[in-house]
Parts: C-alpha cells; structure tokens; sequence
C-alpha cells in the first residue's frame, strides 16, 4: 500500500489535536510513528482508520482521494488499527473474537469449524501456542494482545497499525513478533508502528516521523538518527539523561512494611521489608511471579500462607478497603481494566481513592473536587481542557498521570507501583520518577514494580530480582547493574531451582 496523508488538521472544540500534519507510508515498510502523549499519533490514526473525519487535509491512498473514510471503507482497504487499549471481548472465545464482524457465514448460519480451522492457521502462524477455541477471558494479557495481532493477520491486511504492541509481551515474544513483522513486510505488508520503546523502534522500523503538540517535525531513515537525537526531537529541546538517584547510603529509616513468608499461585516464600524513605524495586521476567504478588500485597488478590505487617502490626488484608485505611496505595498496571472508571468524568477518577479512604461526609462537594483536581494537575502536568471531560478524553500518558494523582490523594504511608510508566512517553516518565524519588524524600515508602532497567536505576534504593515465584537476589544500590539483574532473572544464583 501506498499511503499519503496530506496537511492534516483536527481539533476538538478549543483543543488543536493536528495542525498541517503530512505522513508517507510506501509499500513493505515498517514506519517508527514518534511523539509524546498528547502528541496527536493516535487522533492521526483514528483518522485514517476513519473513527473521525478530518477538518481539513486529505487522505490518497494507491493514488485514489479517499473521501469520507470510515471504519468499514479502512478495513476493506486492508488498514488495522491494533489499539494500545485491548478491544477483545473476554466471554466470547478467540476465533470468535478473530471474526468478530466478519463471520464466515453460509445460508444465514456462521460456519463455526471453518472459522476455527482458518483462525488456528494464523495463531500457528505466528507461534503463539494458543488454542483457538479457549475463552480470552481465561488468556493472560500477553497472550490477549497477540489475539489481537492474528486478529490483524487474519485478513491479509496491506497496512496494519500497531499501538504500542509490546507492552505486555515478554522479550522472547517481542522477538517473535518482529520475525513476523519482517516476514510480512517482505510479503509487502506495511506497518506504522507506534511506542515510546525508542530500542524496538531503532531495532524494526526503517523510517520514522516525529508530531510533537499536534505538528509535524521531522521524517527520515532511523539509520540517520540515534535514539539520543529522537529524544531530543521528541521533546523539542536538548535532553540530558539525567540520573535522577544519586549513590546514596542504605535508608535507615523505620520499617513500614514487612512481608513474612507469603505465598500465593505463583509466588512461594517471600519476604521483605521497607523503609520510611525508602524505593525498592521488584523485578523479574514474566512467569517470575511479579504480576500476582503486586496485587496480593494490596489484598487484590489470595494468598496460601504468610503475612504483612504494616507499622501498626498485622495487616488485615479482607479487603481493599481496609487495606487503604491502613495507609497502603496501589497504582496498578493495565490502566483500562484496573486504573480508571471510563464512565466517570476526570474530576471524578481522580477523587475515588480519596472517597474510599479519607471522605466522611454524606454528601460530595464537587467544589472540592475539582479544588483537588487542579492541584494534583499542576503537580503532574495533566493536560486537559476541563476536568469535568471523560477520561476517556485524555491520552494514555494524561490518563496514567490521573490515576497516579488519584492515589496521592490518600497520603498513603506506602505506595505500591505496578509498572506506573507504562505506555508514557520519556518526558513524562522522568516527570514520573522525579515524584517518586520525591516522595521517598518526603517520607513515604515506594514499592515499585518494573521490568525496564533505566527505570530501575532512576529510582531503586535497593533492587529485588525474582524468579520462578521466589526471590533471587536483592541487591543494594551499589550492585545494581544491568548484566546482574538480567542474570538473575533468569536463574543465575538458584542452583536449587534448576
């Protein structure tokens, strides 16, 4: 496919979302789409895949004006769009998710084993090891997302869109993805590829183009470039990798938080304790255990055996409820499922946690709400028109920084972050670990989960790497290291594992 999209320009009431922005794609190519949240790179690709008509612009596609683009006239011109938000429907099971619209259909009834059996052929395709016939809703995230890829796959699509694809998938499935990737752009597939990973960029795209506030920057050859100059194209001015967390001393303030011998379906045996004033940071490839534990200490999910102790004692982990009271937060990974209500309004995301922990009053004061909002924007830089818009209004990164602005609402004594710079932009993320390291100044506890190692140098006080469900190491500030931490991850040190 040949795709020419030409001074494109889009705004929402007050809000210039695009402005002049022309984008090439050519035939068999893999094209890095860069840029902040909030950049306007997904109001571009809804556009194309015709969620939204432009203001002005146009879109030439083999040569032909598209006009009036639709969702329908862009998949039957073999354009996908795989969303950074999972669109499956979890009680239907994956080859009826695969056809979803598009049934393979005979005298007025679907043709449910011809469905299956294609729908399987694409699932091999791609080495996936999943069984067409199993419900998503039984399938982890990483796998959910590749459904949506064979989903992409299954009709031969000419242009496929992927949004950040890679999030949930581990490194061994990014590796497998990008063969299929490559083996389809030599079948003369296209793809515009869009992730704040500048590495994956640099390691699958050819080209690539830069929207920074709606505009367009920069195209080239990623050959022409280091992530270094990306970044900086990115943010629109010189960037400095800062290190954010100096080599401090070991925290010696009082502990907060114990965990003694608790086990749960994938983790056996943990134990560790936290510090006022303290970042430590779990770690670990995917199957390590990492996901349950996050959400087991917050009491979200159950355990088999072993306890949590905050500075009061025992912790009563019934609830969630009481789990908050007790002066524990917890910024959860996959934002759409677990982080925001899509239905409520952002003045209202960002007070739920306060309702729950701290609110006493029959009534709400939607005075307060938004007093509370407008601190919490300033602090994180949340860009929005108005804070009575729905969530939904925002970019992944705006949404993310709600949902954080949510839980500092409580003043939690520890704050547990599973992956909180997920799907966020450099300058946002570094926003990110300038609040934590601030937080830990300011006396609160940070338990954070990670799987990227600049992140975990930016802000661990101390680091700890599980594997198959136990802890490995844990290392201190000092010993932190990318070569150690990946070494562990894998086994290194566990000879009784093995």
């Amino acid at each position: 496919m040949n795709l020419e999209m030409k001074n494109i320009s889009k705004s929402f009431d007050a809000v210039q979302a695009l402005q002049d922005v022309s984008l090439h794609i050519g035939p068999g190519e893999i094209h890095g789409l860069l840029g902040e949240n909030g950049a306007g790179k997904t109001t571009l690709m809804n556009i194309l895949a015709g969620t939204f008509p432009q203001d002005s612009g146009e879109i030439v596609i083999n040569g032909t004006r598209v006009h009036n683009m639709t969702p329908k006239k862009s998949g039957d011109m073999g354009i996908r769009f795989i969303h950074q938000e999972l669109s499956l429907c979890n009680d239907l099971r994956v080859f009826q998710n695969m056809f979803l619209g598009a049934e393979y259909t005979q005298g007025g009834f679907v043709r449910r084993q011809a469905e299956i059996k294609r729908a399987q052929e694409v699932l091999d395709y791609m080495n996936t090891s999943i069984n067409a016939q199993v419900l998503v809703g039984d399938l982890e995230t990483a796998k959910k997302q590749l459904v949506e890829i064979a989903r992409a796959l299954l009709f031969k699509s000419e242009l496929i869109i992927m949004d950040e694809p890679t999030t949930a998938l581990t490194a061994k499935e990014i590796e497998n993805l990008f063969v299929i990737m490559n083996r389809l752009k030599d079948e003369g597939v296209s793809f515009i590829y869009i992730s704040h990973k500048l590495p994956e960029v640099f390691q699958i795209c050819g080209k690539y183009t830069v929207l920074r506030d709606g505009t367009f920057i920069e195209s080239g050859m990623i050959s022409d470039i280091t992530e270094h100059t990306a970044t900086e194209l990115l943010i629109g001015k010189t960037f400095v990798a800062a290190k954010l967390k100096a080599d401090a001393a070991p925290v010696k303030g009082e502990v907060v938080f114990r965990v003694k011998n608790l086990s749960g379906k994938t983790f056996t045996d943990i134990s560790l304790e936290l510090r006022r004033g303290e970042v430590v940071v779990i770690t670990g490839l995917q199957g390590s255990g990492t996901d349950e534990l996050a959400t087991a200490l917050f009491g979200a999910s159950p355990v088999t055996g072993g306890a949590v102790f905050t500075a009061k004692g025992k912790l009563d982990r019934r609830s969630i409820n009481r789990v908050m009271r007790n002066g524990i937060a917890m910024v959860p990974r996959n934002r759409k499922e677990r982080g925001i209500v899509p239905d409520l309004s952002i003045r209202q995301n960002n007070s739920l946690a306060y309702y729950t922990a701290k609110h006493r009053n029959f009534l709400i004061s939607q005075k307060q709400e938004h007093e509370r909002f407008l601190a919490n924007r300033t602090r994180l830089d949340i860009k929005t028109a108005s804070d009575t818009d729905p969530i939904t209004s925002l970019s992944g990164g705006n949404q993310q920084k709600v949902i954080l602005s949510k839980w500092l609402e409580i003043d939690a004594d520890l704050y547990i972050m599973d992956n909180p710079t997920q799907g966020i932009d450099v300058g946002s993320k570094y926003s990110i670990y300038k609040l934590v390291n601030n937080m830990a100044q300011g006396g609160k506890a940070v338990l954070l989960f990670s799987t990227e190692f600049p992140e975990i140098l930016q802000v661990a006080d101390r680091c700890i790497v599980m594997y198959r469900g136990k802890i490995n190491v844990i290392l201190e500030r000092g010993d932190i290291n990318e070569g150690t931490i990946m070494a562990h991850s894998t086994g290194a040190g566990m000879e009784d594992l093995q």
